[in-house]
């Protein structure tokens, strides 16, 4: 059987235990002051208000909405306005907003909606209008945006379309009972 070789152990000299620890705060101290400066993605806040039910909105529904949106410092850039449809009782009694044609923040808040409920968001610049806003907008540049939004319905497009069709044709029929073209006006 073969012998191992001995290595002797030398003592620890006087001090380096503490130079290794002091060493390994240092480094720990550096690693959290690299994380603060670390961007992050930005993401949305979404608080749930009131309760909503049924099913979530889809990236191509339409959903009609009561909201009102604010700046930080609580002026109020944006808010729904009744449509006040001519004939009532086809689509809702809020503001549509095709979900393919708003802010990214605002549509990945939407999709985590429910029908009937209500919410606060807050949305910053980066997922907003970012350093680009509308023109002659009261949103200024790298402005996070906050919303109230309640959530009155949602219905795919081709639904908000085949009513809106609906309505206009109802609203010919209400003008015109008889079926008859208009004539000329004298």
């Amino acid at each position: 059987m073969a012998e191992v070789t001995r290595v002797p152990l030398q003592p620890i000299a006087s001090g380096s235990l503490s130079r290794l620890w002091i060493g390994l705060v240092v480094l720990a101290v550096l690693a959290a002051l690299a994380a603060l400066w670390t961007p992050r993605p930005a993401v949305v806040e979404v608080e749930e208000l009131s309760a909503g039910t049924g099913a979530f909105p889809s990236e191509t529904d339409v959903v009609f909405v009561n909201y009102t949106g604010t700046l930080d410092d609580g002026t109020v850039f944006d808010e729904s306005q009744s449509p006040g449809w001519p004939v009532p009782g086809i689509l809702p009694d809020a503001t549509p907003m095709a979900l393919d044609q708003v802010v990214p923040g605002f549509r990945e808040a939407i999709l985590k909606m429910q029908r009937g409920g209500s919410y606060k968001i807050k949305i910053p610049a980066e997922k907003a209008y970012g350093d680009a806003p509308p023109p002659e907008s009261k949103v200024p540049p790298g402005a996070d945006l906050n919303f109230d939004v309640t959530v009155i319905e949602f219905m795919t497009r081709e639904e908000a379309e085949q009513r809106y069709a609906a309505m206009i044709s109802a609203l010919g029929q209400m003008e015109n009972p008889n079926g008859a073209a208009p004539g000329p006006v004298q």
